[in-house]
């Protein structure tokens, strides 16, 4: 169905209306689009708040989890009086007062093996704010088996990484990651700390992969992990190419049904950074 805009929505967009290669149009496609992001925490926050803001018509939110005192030096989509509250039910509150343009939908469940297809399936791009493996790895295979494009992002200390996959197009997490490390190999975000601007910056790097891919716009940094370290301020790009032998992507794939691995580094809890 073909929207239109209002005199009010005009006015709300004109930064983005103006720009050449997005207008009225991308606007408009924004505004049909859906986006779902897994993890209403450090990467999820940022992302989501740029993604309402930017008038993407439903975006989707999936956490087990309420609002610890711990989390607000870095999901800045919490505020001190949301403590004790479902994170999904707190940021949802958020991005409708920054929008009222924006369905947002709330799922206050962990995305499991059982459940993930069916959350993505209604989707047109999936933002990954989790912070473990175990979930990461679900929600790349996910994708991949139901076709959707998506970013990977992880932070930890002062450093960050993302990618974008597309499905069928580019290398998968899996492909350059293989499998989740041992156990005791990786620390948790609660052993090892986060600089709390790390998770914005990455977050909001998160949020424009989704409105690229949602306007068609851009180069994407699908077959690239961008790697970021904070103190330095470097930036670096590494080339990843598609594994041809990888388990779920490559040419005869062992993955073909979903299921929850078991639990790979220490402390993991699958709460959203």
């Amino acid at each position: 169905m073909e929207l239109t805009l209002s005199d009010e929505q005009i006015e709300r967009y004109s930064r983005h209306i103006v720009l050449e290669d997005v207008g009225v149009n991308g606007q408009e496609k924004l505004l049909a689009s859906k986006v779902l992001i897994i993890g209403a925490g450090g990467l999820g926050a940022p992302a989501s708040l740029y993604l309402a803001a930017a008038g993407v018509g439903t975006l989707g939110l999936v956490d087990a989890d309420q609002v610890d005192i711990s989390n607000l030096q870095r999901q800045v989509i919490h505020h001190t009086d949301d403590i004790g509250r479902d994170k999904v039910t707190s940021a949802a509150n958020k991005l409708r007062a920054i929008n009222p343009d924006v369905t947002v939908r709330e799922f206050h469940l962990r995305a499991e093996a059982s459940n993930i297809l069916d959350l993505i399936n209604d989707y047109d791009f999936v933002v990954d704010g989790t912070d473990n493996f175990v979930a990461k790895f679900l929600i790349n295979d996910a994708c991949v088996l139901g076709n959707k494009p998506f970013s990977h992002a992880g932070i930890l200390r002062f450093d960050g990484q993302l990618m974008t996959v597309r499905p069928g197009a580019s290398a998968c997490y899996r492909c350059v990651f293989n499998q989740p490390p041992p156990p005791r190999a990786v620390p948790s975000c609660s052993q090892a700390g986060v600089l709390g601007a790390v998770a914005g910056v990455v977050g909001c790097l998160q949020a424009t992969e989704a409105l690229k891919s949602l306007l068609g716009l851009g180069g994407l940094l699908t077959d690239t992990l961008l790697v970021w370290n904070a103190l330095r301020m470097d930036f670096r790009k590494v080339k990843v190419k598609r594994n041809p032998r990888c388990a779920v992507c490559g040419e005869h794939p062992t993955i073909t049904t979903l299921r929850d691995e078991a639990a790979a580094v220490c402390d993991i809890t699958g709460k959203p950074r």
